[in-house]
């Protein structure tokens, strides 16, 4: 029996006459996938969810599959730190490193097959991605479209070349409709992102059931997590902006309605380049949609504070920032296979310090890239930088090494032990630094964050210990299993922001059981900083006696003055972990 709501969100999308054809085919699709609920993996996350970005081609050797080398390397390196592993598209694809998907139900034969992804599914959970939005111009369906297969006749999107879209948001400065040569004559497609990825038409049923078996392929083959990519643009009206539009909520959450049925361990995860109040909206009421959703402020605040010196603008925003349900929650990060989305920070920084942003990147070797707004005018939405580089100018070596190493990992700890779970690139965790190479090979600003890293050389500086990534490594790395072991870093546990100055960004986090406490402190500057912690803002029980606080990560403790307040130095970029 198809569940009710599923049954209300199919009526919602494509009306009640269309509900008989549908459920009988979604009825089949779900009896396919029954045996799905059998595991004992929680339904929601706990303070020991980390998360790890990665291409599956990011670590390679002579004469071996990508996902060999990523194997070793997950398994040698990182079993006790990371629980969950992103895997960037992994399927055969025609251009986008891997968001241009030929075939959703392969993977890619240079990266290995799904053997290993399941070999990894047995020490990691797995989050894969679900680029439903759009597909190859090399897929079997659009072929099948330009041959005039009538199967696939009405999956794409096929307007009058002189249709007015000009009420469309456009995330690239790119046409929305290219033409192409079908067997019934030229036709002008839809195509949000490039000419290469075609947008699909979920008008049509057989599209969205499409999908959803594509959805529960997944599943089987071992995902815990599902990331929406670009779900934001998924539903089209014209005379709409054709972002963020009631069907493709609803789309979500049938989605969402199908995973609890099924497999409601399996969690969603939304990706929705926008401002936060659109953003959030894809959780909808904390029940319905999905489960997490990238806190894509976060990059380029932090990228501001630590750059400035000024905390301000990043206590305000997270003060702001609160859990809609106790099943969902935010993805923080800094970096990740994409540039540094600068649009989430607008009407957050000022125009003077969003345009700093702009100078500071392309004094540091790096790109922007632009679009156009509604009157046409190019305007910044990506940093295109390695994020130690973004922090650090390669150019100038006013700071030593040890510095920028404290200056960056600064950065990411303000990412762990925000309320939410970790999600950390994998350039971000071994130490990489600007692969403007890439951007030779490739032609794409991008690249600049993607290099492909020789295995064997990494653990050659991995096990050197002076080495710039077997600093950053290490440090890292006893940051995560820190933070995997304290309840009050729990996705949910609450946060409080204290104001402490805008020269330091502070937060105390508290377990859900009330019985754990963790005060955070980051110096911002290059200055060391005195600090006086008020104990009342503390919230200490009234009969308690003022305890001592110690620092979990160099274990110093810190003892009240006669008045009970906490008075603590802080060296230039130092942060503190301090439990109670």
């Amino acid at each position: 029996m198809v569940p009710e709501p599923v049954l209300d969100k199919i009526q919602k999308l494509y009306g009640y006459d269309q509900i008989p054809l549908i459920t009988d085919k979604l009825l089949a699709l779900m009896d396919r996938y029954r045996s799905l609920k059998n595991t004992d993996i929680s339904p929601f996350l706990d303070e020991q969810d980390i998360m790890l970005i990665t291409y599956a081609d990011s670590l390679h050797q002579q004469g071996m599959e990508p996902l060999k080398s990523m194997i070793q390397f997950c398994r040698l390196r990182l079993q006790d730190l990371i629980r969950i592993i992103h895997f960037l598209p992994f399927f055969p694809y025609s251009s986008d490193d891997g968001f241009s998907v030929i075939d959703y139900h392969q993977v890619n034969p240079f990266y290995g097959d799904w053997s290993h992804i399941r070999a990894l599914s047995e020490d990691f959970h797995l989050c894969f991605d679900l680029v439903l939005n759009h597909v190859s111009a090399s897929s079997t369906y659009f072929k099948g479209f330009l041959k005039d297969d009538p199967h696939y006749r009405d999956f794409f999107i096929h307007l009058d070349e002189h249709t007015d879209t000009s009420s469309v948001v456009r995330p690239r400065a790119l046409p929305l409709l290219h033409e192409y040569q079908t067997n019934s004559g030229p036709k002008w497609c839809w195509t949000t992102f490039s000419s290469d990825q075609l947008d699909f038409n979920f008008k049509n049923p057989l599209v969205l059931l499409e999908l959803l078996d594509i959805l529960l392929f997944y599943v089987s083959q071992g995902a815990r997590m599902i990331r929406l990519d670009a779900i934001a643009y998924l539903w089209k009206e014209l005379n709409t902006s054709c972002v963020h539009l009631p069907q493709t909520h609803w789309v979500v959450q049938l989605m969402r309605d199908i995973l609890d049925s099924l497999a409601p361990h399996v969690l969603l995860l939304s990706e929705t380049n926008f401002p936060h109040e659109d953003n959030i909206s894809y959780f909808g009421d904390g029940n319905n949609e999905a489960q997490i959703a990238y806190n894509f402020p976060m990059p380029p605040l932090v990228l501001h504070t630590i750059t400035s010196g000024n905390a301000r603008h990043l206590n305000q925003w997270a003060a702001s920032i609160k859990p809609l349900s106790d099943r969902t929650t935010f993805l923080n990060f800094t970096a990740s296979h994409d540039g540094i989305g600068v649009r989430p920070a607008a009407g957050i920084l000022s125009d003077r310090e969003f345009l700093s942003l702009i100078d500071l990147t392309l004094a540091h070797n790096g790109r922007v890239s632009y679009k156009n707004d509604e009157n046409g005018n190019p305007i910044p939405y990506e940093l295109n930088i390695n994020y130690f580089d973004a922090l650090n100018n390669p150019n100038d070596s006013h700071l030593d090494e040890e510095s920028q190493i404290d200056r960056f990992l600064l950065s990411q700890s303000i990412a762990l032990v925000f309320l939410g779970m970790p999600a950390i690139y994998i350039h971000s965790l071994i130490g990489s630094r600007n692969w403007n190479a890439g951007i030779d090979q490739t032609g794409q600003p991008r690249s600049i964050n993607r290099e492909k890293i020789d295995l064997d050389l990494l653990e050659q500086q991995l096990m050197d210990p002076g080495s710039r990534r077997a600093k950053i490594f290490s440090r890292y790395a006893h940051l995560i299993s820190l933070r995997r072991g304290q309840k009050a870093f729990h996705p949910n546990a609450s946060q409080q922001i204290l104001p402490l100055g805008d020269q330091i960004f502070a937060l105390v986090r508290t377990s859900i059981d009330r019985k754990e406490r963790i005060v955070v402190i980051h110096n911002v500057t290059g200055h060391s900083q005195q600090i006086n912690i008020d104990p009342d803002l503390l919230m200490f029980p009234l009969d308690d006696p003022r305890p001592a606080i110690t620092d979990l990560i160099e274990h110093i403790q810190y003892d009240p003055d006669p008045s009970g307040t906490y008075q603590i130095i802080l060296k230039p970029y130092q942060f503190l972990w301090l439990k109670i």
